[in-house]
């Protein structure tokens, strides 16, 4: 159990006692600094401590986020500081020295806990400080400012507040208008029934398989009930994160599914969608395939992006302040937000579409609209990159090359062409080289030799684009044309097999694939890393995929191709998801949580 120490000497009437105890903490007094020493030592190594002076008056979410809050290792709100196992060492060594200055030869006027955490700014370690906006934390030092700051605590609903919080600060239009007004509230319903983010989450992904398996029965009454499903489950996918910035229930496990799930849901829906149509007599495979490689794709030009600009110096452009200056007016940054298709109003459309419509008019609505959306933020990002005077660091490119998924013959071809490419001709590559494979492919009949010749140029091709670092103006553009070339050879060869089942094994590999490449974005974003350079090399890397997959095209008739596509989409699979299930349920995994970019 947590402790808190309670530093001076208790103030009557005070609910501070009780409050702590609410929030999980067992709660001791200490009269001086050198009490609190004490105390600090005789707590449990494995737990979280806490120090709050005696005289704090605040809402009880001001404390809540100040010292339950899982993601930080120190934190602190005025009068009060906390430390989870990995800091108390550092909270150890700022208390002695407090005790050493003097504080801990009386009660001081001012309080302990914020000594400390002067201490703690002063010797460098990082004290998460909670944005507490209306929320009062203060320690009065006078029976009038103690009555003032009562006060101030009643004027303000701090339950309000905690609602208000709970939903992302920066959502897109349908989100925030139509689910998030009651979707908190639900969200509050479970925290107080004692359900965690992740039974939601997991409620979340069963009802959009069984929305999935509705679509899958290809009737009208199906379609509908997959539709009001598929919102249903976005209404839960909404509620988890809120669930878990009302509650503060972060975890790494959480992250894992949160960071998955969505990305699972919709494609399985699309595959329940494809199914529904055969049993019509209608063939959508390749859209549902085209339409999961055109989402796949959109999303890691916007995580190449961001993490090219990550932390680069000089970030500013002409674009982006006309950005800017368009954000001052409401009503464009509604239509801006709506236009690239984030994943509320995807999945509204998809839904309205699935339940009125057919399969085929579903997807190829949906293929429009997120080419439209690609478009769209594509064209904005590349003139915000040629426009600005950036210097990107070593960890940009290093989470680009991270993000690029070279395999052992890409890396191979990059030693010997050590010098690289020159400014906008990386770039340049890799788009001919993608386009070269994908129209070899597309072009020629199933068992020609061609496909592989592309698939020798692209490697080449993918090697000359990664041999320097990626620190060019839009070098972020090399893992979406690597993306967008393995994925668009498997659709292509897949469907000049033409025989059944071609496509719904190449749906599978794809989305094996774009598993480990989402995996691969979460690592980064949580500061762990890329996954391991075995798991890399033990699945080829996208050069070295594309290449097998144009080589079994060529030699295996088409049946045979579908049989070897389904085993390695297996295999693939179950090395990056048992590879994933090890990383992010060790206790080093990071907390990475979506506060608001569009999906």
């Amino acid at each position: 159990m947590p402790t808190a120490i309670v530093t001076g000497q208790p103030v009557p009437g005070s609910p501070l006692e009780s409050d702590l105890r609410s929030l999980g903490f067992e709660v001791r007094m200490a009269a001086s600094t050198a009490e609190a020493e004490t105390l600090l030592a005789a707590a449990p190594a494995g737990d979280r401590v806490a120090l709050v002076d005696a005289r704090f008056v605040g809402h009880l979410h001001a404390l809540r986020l100040g010292l339950t809050d899982p993601r930080f290792p120190l934190a602190a709100v005025p009068g009060a500081v906390t430390a989870q196992p990995a800091a108390r060492q550092a909270l150890t060594r700022a208390v002695a020295r407090d005790t050493s200055s003097g504080g801990g030869t009386a009660v001081a006027v001012d309080s302990i806990a914020d000594r400390v955490v002067a201490e703690l700014d002063a010797d460098g370690s990082e004290v998460h400080r909670p944005e507490l906006g209306s929320l009062v934390a203060v320690v009065p030092t006078d029976p009038q400012a103690r009555n003032e700051a009562r006060q101030s605590v009643a004027a303000v609903d701090d339950e309000a507040v905690r609602l208000k919080s709970a939903v992302k600060s920066r959502d897109g239009f349908f989100t925030t208008h139509f689910i998030s007004p009651y979707s908190r509230y639900i969200a509050r319903w479970c925290a107080r029934r004692g359900l965690t983010p992740n039974q939601v989450t997991t409620a979340s992904l069963l009802t959009a398989l069984i929305a999935a398996g509705c679509a899958a029965t290809g009737t009208r009454g199906g379609f509908i009930a997959a539709g009001v499903l598929l919102i249903a489950s976005f209404v839960l996918d909404c509620t988890d994160g809120q669930l878990a910035r009302y509650a503060l229930k972060y975890s790494t496990l959480g992250a894992w599914l949160d960071a998955t799930f969505d990305r699972a849901k919709e494609y399985a829906y699309y595959a329940g969608l494809a199914l529904g149509a055969a049993r019509g007599g209608d063939d959508v495979w390749a859209l549902a395939l085209g339409a999961m490689v055109l989402q796949t794709c959109r999303h890691v030009v916007d995580f190449s992006f961001n993490e090219a600009n990550h932390d680069a110096t000089a970030n500013t452009s002409p674009t982006a302040a006309l950005s800017d200056k368009l954000d001052s007016v409401g009503w464009t940054v509604w239509v801006r937000r709506m236009i690239v298709l984030p994943i509320g109003e995807r999945w509204a459309l998809i839904a309205v579409l699935t339940a009125a419509t057919t399969p085929r008019i579903t997807f190829y609505v949906l293929l429009v609209g997120c080419a439209f959306a690609a478009a769209y933020t594509t064209a904005g990002r590349v003139l915000r990159s040629l426009t600005r005077k950036a210097r990107r660091t070593d960890r940009a490119a290093q989470a680009l090359a991270d993000l690029a998924d070279s395999g052992p013959l890409a890396e191979a071809v990059r030693r010997v062409a050590r010098r690289g490419l020159p400014g906008l001709a990386v770039p340049a590559v890799a788009l001919l080289g993608g386009a070269a494979v994908v129209a070899c492919a597309a072009f020629s009949d199933f068992g020609s030799a061609l496909p592989v010749i592309g698939a020798l140029v692209y490697v080449l091709t993918s090697a000359l684009a990664v041999a320097r670092p990626l620190k060019g103006a839009l070098d972020w553009l090399v893992p979406p044309f690597f993306r967008a070339a393995e994925y668009g050879t498997v659709l292509a060869l897949a469907g000049k097999a033409g025989v059944s089942g071609a496509l719904p094994a190449a749906f599978g590999l794809v989305a094996a694939v774009a598993y480990h490449h989402y995996d691969t974005v979460y690592r980064i974003r949580g500061n762990a890393g890329a996954p391991p350079a075995w798991l890399v090399r033990s699945i080829g890397g996208h050069d070295g995929r594309t290449l097998l997959v144009a080589v079994l095209a060529a030699v295996l008739t088409g049946a045979q191709f579908k049989v070897a596509l389904t085993v390695l989409a297996v295999v693939v699979a179950l090395v990056v998801l048992l590879e994933s299930i090890r990383f992010w349920v060790s206790a080093g995994a990071p907390a990475v949580h979506d506060e608001g970019e569009p999906a």
